[in-house]
């Protein structure tokens, strides 16, 4: 457990006297061949016998104790709850949701007419049993969603062996309610479809040797007409090697004009748009780092990720506009604007009604709807009005409808359910809290960084709590791929945190989108040290306040989450006596070698590019551990199906700590995917896992 409260010497001393000082390491880490490789042969004997060891070890310490059952029952109750909003796809007059608890522990697809929904009187219709499907298949299925035709009467569905991201893809007609005979069927691999009508099928999939891209990803998207087979299906784009991926979007707009649109991914934020037409792919006109989010009233709905200047005109990163689709293709099209934020608002969803473009998004992390409609020639605006101190999202919005649905929800105030006419919002149903949340409140600070940015967290605590410096308190933050961290009602926080005394925090540091595009870029590649100086900071705002003090504060992040806890533990160890770190990329020098790792080079940058290998030497969590005496004990998870961030990233984290003689706790799931969480028990055990450990660490 670690105990430098006083930096311990004058060499900590230096980074601990100014909390301005950015930390990152001078010294490259030595390179060495790595004695953990065979930990990466995922099915391996050896690393699965390794793996069996460490569960076996680390189990135990955490559910051997007498509180464990306690917090578990809890978490179940909470995972198994039937008091959860129905939310989904709004479609041809319906709500088609995906539903799980503890009778459907794999989960059905369901659907219920839209205004029996919309008056909190759901009449649900079972489309397809998941776990009936599995017990007749003897297969370990895991939904992962449908896309229909635009006849809106077949679909394929995506099932998945155990969580993994690869999935089989199998037509299935809503009338009859079966899988189609005869009909498509795309073999297990990470594809993306998309119909171009009722029978052709636009697939991106694993076409054989040489059709992958280096992220394991395809690049090759065909046409395959109904009554063929795969094999025989047409080429109508190729991408690189080199890129991301190929794939495919669909849309409708309301007049139910259908169009395809081929997205080759050249990075993982860099994307060229080609309009599918009867001639074949051609370009849109738009900048690399932009989204097109829908098509309405003719006219494709873009945000953008950069600032983009044509035809004489800068369009601001962040910004949405309207692109008419006769215009899309041209070298200069007309470009309409709808809405610009501003320096401390972002856009984080954006769908369209029959009506009206629906825009979701923060204002200083504090969640704002707005509605946007076209006529005579120009775009208006108006707020929706719903509560200010939470996150709204939207649940439900179709161009075949002028209905839509959102939520709100708050770290204390469970999700309201609300229809949306027009302007006008009305609540559909509220949860019952699953915790009593009176005793608590919700805060929002500043922490300052290295560069002077003003980094906003929240917090979480009794109204009574003494501000003595000894509260129990998890911070947790994500701080990548634009991925916004949010004021979320979470009741596994509640019941398994809160109400066993412990204080909560939610940092929203660069690399996140919480402020738009450039909140996210500001953290890109070698600026990354400024999102662990933005951490760093926020664990010395949460000590200078005395809410907690490095003895009681923990901290947690999984995937992108979880190497920014390897960084702070290499960094910053003086800070903490606790730390999850869930799913994670620790082996930066390799990362981009396994599983989908090549995708994320746009983010992180490539070990074959000098400067970026000299940077991301200076971060990697793996080559860098070199822990001291009062390195804390941590808690280390990750799943065997995980096909996204390869499981060899943790199994050598821990092979590294375990030759170092330091102590920690490791579970690797051997189901469930990148999320761990193949079913609702499995989720509610890890996070029992997670909070046993954190009461051990932060409040024993």
């Amino acid at each position: 457990m670690i105990r430098l409260s006083a930096c311990l010497a004058a060499l900590v001393l230096a980074s601990c006297a100014s909390p301005g000082a950015s930390t990152t390491p001078t010294t490259p880490v030595a390179q060495a061949e790595d004695p953990y490789l065979w930990l990466e042969e995922v099915e391996g004997e050896r690393a699965l016998a390794w793996v069996e060891q460490q569960n076996a070890r680390s189990l135990p310490v955490l559910e051997n104790d007498a509180r464990y059952q306690g917090l578990l029952n809890a978490a179940l109750e909470v995972a198994q709850s039937r008091d959860r909003l129905a939310t989904g796809q709004v479609r041809g007059g319906y709500l088609y949701n995906f539903w799980q608890d503890p009778d459907h522990v794999r989960g059905i697809w369901r659907r219920t007419r839209l205004a029996d929904y919309a008056a909190n009187r759901p009449r649900w219709e079972t489309v397809l049993d998941i776990d009936a499907l599995a017990r007749t298949e003897n297969a370990n299925w895991v939904y992962q969603g449908a896309d229909c035709d635009p006849s809106g009467t077949r679909c394929m569905i995506s099932l998945s062996n155990g969580g993994l991201d690869a999935s089989t893809d199998r037509e299935f007609d809503l009338t009859t309610r079966r899988f189609v005979d005869g009909g498509f069927v795309v073999p297990e691999a990470k594809s993306n479809l998309g119909w171009l009508d009722r029978d052709t099928l636009l697939v991106a999939t694993n076409w054989g040797e040489g059709s992958l891209t280096e992220s394991g990803y395809p690049f090759v998207l065909k046409a395959w007409r109904r009554g063929t087979p795969l094999s025989s299906a047409t080429e109508i784009m190729r991408g690189e090697a080199s890129d991301v991926s190929i794939s495919v979007s669909t849309f409708e707009d309301e007049s139910g004009d259908h169009i395809a649109i081929a997205v080759e991914g050249e990075t993982f934020f860099e994307t060229v748009y080609s309009l599918i037409s009867a001639e074949g792919p051609v370009r849109i006109t738009l900048p690399r780092k932009s989204t097109i989010h829908d098509f309405f009233n003719d006219r494709l709905i873009v945000t953008l990720e950069e600032a983009w200047t044509i035809g004489g005109q800068t369009y601001p990163s962040g910004s949405l506009l309207a692109l008419p689709l006769s215009h899309a293709t041209l070298a200069a099209p007309r470009i309409e604007v709808v809405f610009t934020p501003n320096a401390r608002q972002s856009i984080e969803d954006v769908e369209a009604t029959r009506d009206a473009i629906l825009v979701a998004g923060f204002d200083n992390v504090r969640g704002r709807l707005q509605r946007f409609t076209f006529s005579g020639g120009q775009w208006r605006g108006e707020q929706i009005a719903l509560p200010p101190t939470g996150v709204v999202s939207l649940a439900g919005a179709s161009t075949s409808e002028s209905q839509a649905f959102a939520t709100f929800e708050d770290f204390l105030t469970p999700p309201t359910l609300y229809a949306l006419n027009g302007a006008r919002a009305a609540s559909v149903r509220s949860l019952p809290a699953q915790f009593d949340a009176s005793p608590y409140v919700t805060e929002q600070f500043e922490a300052t960084s290295a560069d002077g940015t003003r980094v906003p967290y929240f917090v979480v605590r009794r109204r009574d709590t003494p501000m003595s410096g000894q509260n129990p308190t998890l911070l947790y933050a994500y701080g990548g791929f634009q991925l916004s961290q949010t004021p979320s009602y979470n009741a596994y926080i509640g019941r398994l945190w809160l109400d066993q005394g412990g204080t909560y925090v939610l940092a929203n540091i660069r690399g996140g989108g919480e402020f738009g595009p450039d909140w996210h870029a500001a953290g890109l590649l070698t600026n990354r040290q400024r999102i662990y100086d933005d951490f760093y900071a926020v664990e010395r705002d949460l000590v200078e306040r005395r809410i907690t003090s490095p003895r009681r504060l923990g901290i947690s992040g999984r995937s992108n989450g979880g190497l920014l806890m390897g960084v702070m533990l290499n960094q910053h160890p003086e800070m903490v006596n606790a730390a999850i770190i869930g799913s994670p990329l620790l082996d930066m020098l390799r990362y981009d070698q396994l599983l989908a790792g090549a995708s994320w080079v746009g983010e992180y940058g490539s070990p074959n590019v000098p400067e970026q290998r000299a940077f991301l030497e200076q971060i990697t969590a793996y080559q860098n551990l070199r822990p001291g005496e009062n390195f804390p004990t941590v808690f280390i998870y990750t799943s065997t199906k995980d096909d996204r961030v390869h499981p060899g990233h943790a199994r050598k984290y821990g092979a590294r700590l375990e030759e170092l003689g330091v102590p920690f706790l490791y579970y690797e799931n051997t189901d469930g995917g990148h999320s761990a969480n193949a079913n609702l028990r499995e989720a509610a055990r890890r996070r029992t896992l997670e909070y046993m450990y954190l009461t051990q660490q932060l409040i024993d």
